[in-house]
């Protein structure tokens, strides 16, 4: 066997790789980098981040960009009609649908405004400026986690009341029945219980260089058990915790912590349950 017959026999062998890079993505989509930037830029899209800040795209982001590409250059939409179409995508697939930001911005001042309180007032509230809240009301910036926390114990709330949740309880919860709300940035968080009182069970999924994107704090404790990946976890920038699988770990919740998956690669996936109900 020849060594060009050996480096292919090993091409062949070679699994795929889980995300993708932006020149990657853009040879098999037969695109320009800079048309991904574009679409990134007017919000048909939004690619994960590594720790290097490095853009990756997975296999199901892909298949999203296939289909930008397709309505672009097949149907000749503009990018009004491309975003019409792929909400409508999302509103018919089976299962939930993440919040989408101009909806959970139109939440967020209407929550303000009925617990009367000015841009400035709220601001001050959630430790952010006037002007970031601003953009996020008007669907201009994205909430991390930590600043969506800040702002719903400004408001007297919690998260998981900012995104429409069903309405009777469940002691049983299938798979396929679980509630996923997903951050900008492809943080997503499976709801294993649905009406409970005392404690919040959720699975978090944890793209490569993804996290809460600051620090938040609020009453209880919470505990975490790692079933795959690792997770790594400050508290008051003081102590700092790497969690592999396997690895469970508790903590008061009104330490200030913020976390994120320091991985290139390897998505976290995590089991975090809070009590009460504070999130």
């Amino acid at each position: 066997m020849t060594k060009r017959q050996a480096s292919k026999g090993r091409q062949a062998n070679s699994p795929v790789p889980r995300f993708l890079t932006v020149g990657r993505t853009a040879r098999v989509l037969g695109v320009s980098p800079s048309t991904l930037r574009q679409w990134e830029n007017i919000g048909l899209i939004t690619p994960v981040r590594s720790q290097g800040h490095f853009r990756l795209y997975s296999p199901e982001m892909l298949e999203a960009l296939k289909r930008i590409k397709y309505l672009r250059d097949v149907k000749q939409l503009r990018v009004s009609g491309i975003k019409n179409v792929l909400e409508k995508d999302l509103r018919t697939k089976p299962g939930s649908r993440p919040q989408s930001t101009a909806e959970l911005g139109a939440k967020l001042r209407r929550l303000r405004k009925a617990c009367k309180l000015s841009l400035i007032e709220a601001s001050r509230k959630a430790h952010i400026s006037a002007g970031f809240l601003s953009a996020v009301e008007l669907s201009q910036a994205n909430a991390s986690i930590a600043t969506l926390q800040r702002l719903a114990a400004a408001y007297d709330t919690t998260v998981l009341a900012l995104y429409d949740l069903p309405a009777k309880s469940s002691r049983i919860v299938r798979p396929n029945k679980r509630r996923v709300l997903q951050t900008e940035t492809g943080v997503a968080m499976e709801l294993l219980s649905t009406g409970t009182k005392m404690l919040q069970s959720m699975l978090f999924r944890l793209p490569p260089g993804t996290g809460s994107d600051g620090a938040y704090s609020h009453a209880g404790e919470e505990f975490i058990y790692m079933l795959h990946g690792t997770l790594e976890l400050w508290l008051d920038e003081l102590e700092r915790c790497v969690l592999h699988q396997g690895d469970s770990f508790w903590f008061e919740s009104s330490r200030g912590h913020r976390w994120f998956n320091p991985c290139e690669k390897e998505e976290a996936l995590l089991l975090w349950v809070n009590t009460p109900i504070t999130f």
